[in-house]
């Protein structure tokens, strides 16, 4: 049984912490208004957050919900300002409860992790074994049901206060898309009695997940004993034997099923590693050769177009196109891409040709 933490609330309910939660929960975002509006009046506003969260009268405010389109349809919920804050502090102080507990190959959302190092141990791992299962859950953050959430924070919190804030943020969630499935020992009405998802967006519910899904980690490198990583809810293990891995898959939905949730059925096949995979964005070849999925190049075409028209009429700065295109540059430098970002940013400033691809005596093409 893991150690059990108490005595947390204090660190999480103080001014100080919540000064230092809103600096991160600011960050980038003094623009929008409700961090702008947060901000002008922040001592007030940490004075009356402190004294809702120690009298036990702190609740989570109301969602925006906004439709995104990029890649897929979805809703991503924005929380309160002040809500975000919250999550800020809390996170800081329970997140390293777990994060020391959490395997090494799961790489969402952790310090030191992130996509590009989930490519490199997907290349790594598959260029030793035959085959893969390819795994993804079907509906995964509407489907994580509060009941075994909780469960699994009771695991290392022992602190009731820290536990009571966590569970208004998990009952406090919005009502996400519909993901009612019957499991083993369901009556009729278990699905509409029992409440589920989180909202993506949070901080609190990008934590939350891998919370979630970390006894699975440890469960399928302990117990299957298999090569393994994971990114939220998508997950590959190796092996040289399709049986092997149709195996695995079969102990893996009865596993899953223990906790609500079951696997994507045309997102989850066994293949041979041979083949072309794709994974977190990129084509991954054989040879360590990387492609963009295409879809990928098709969006960000539209939205540089869109960014090009407004920094020729002016509605655009140097620093705002450096930001909104510099992230993509940086994620497809991590593929084979110098003639694809030749020809986008042809004499411009992100032309790797041109230069060291920044200078400012480029024009913006």
């Amino acid at each position: 049984m893991p150690c059990r933490h108490d005595g947390l609330f204090d660190r999480v309910a103080t001014f100080g912490a919540l000064h230092a939660a809103a600096a991160r929960a600011i960050a980038g975002k003094r623009r929008k208004p409700g961090a702008a509006a947060f901000q002008a009046n922040l001592e007030r506003e940490l004075l009356r957050l402190e004294a809702q969260l120690q009298d036990g009268s702190y609740r989570t405010g109301r969602y925006l919900e906004l439709v995104v389109r990029d890649p897929k349809r979805r809703v991503v919920s924005a929380a309160p300002f002040r809500d975000r804050v919250v999550h800020h502090a809390l996170v800081a102080v329970i997140g390293p409860l777990f994060e020391r507990g959490f395997i090494d190959h799961s790489y969402a959302n952790r310090v030191g992790k992130g996509t590009h190092r989930a490519v490199a141990r997907f290349e790594r791992l598959r260029d030793h074994h035959a085959h893969v299962l390819r795994a993804d859950i079907w509906r995964f953050f509407p489907s994580i049901d509060h009941a075994v959430l909780k469960r699994d924070l009771r695991r290392r919190i022992g602190c009731a206060r820290t536990l009571a804030l966590c569970d208004t943020i998990i009952d406090g969630s919005n009502p996400q898309e519909p993901a009612e499935r019957y499991f083993p020992g369901d009556d009729l009405f278990t699905p509409a009695s029992r409440r589920r998802g989180l909202p993506l967006g949070n901080l609190t519910s990008q934590f939350f997940a891998n919370v979630h899904l970390d006894a699975f980690d440890h469960w399928v490198t302990e117990v299957l004993r298999a090569p393994y990583l994971r990114y939220v809810d998508d997950f590959a293990l190796f092996a040289d034997s399709p049986a092997q891995l149709t195996e695995w898959r079969q102990c893996i939905e009865r596993y899953l099923c223990g906790r609500r949730l079951i696997l994507h059925p045309q997102k989850t096949a066994v293949v041979a590693t041979a083949q072309p995979q794709q994974f977190l964005g990129f084509e991954l070849l054989p040879g360590g050769r990387r492609r963009l999925l295409p879809q990928n190049v098709t969006r960000f075409r539209s939205r540089l177009d869109t960014l090009r028209a407004h920094w020729r009429a002016g509605a655009a700065s140097a620093d705002e196109v450096r930001a909104r295109v510099g992230g993509w540059v940086a994620h497809a430098t991590h593929a084979d891409t110098v003639r694809l970002r030749h020809t986008l940013f042809k004499g411009g400033w992100f032309d790797p040709l041109w230069a060291d691809g920044t200078s400012v005596e480029a024009p913006m093409p």
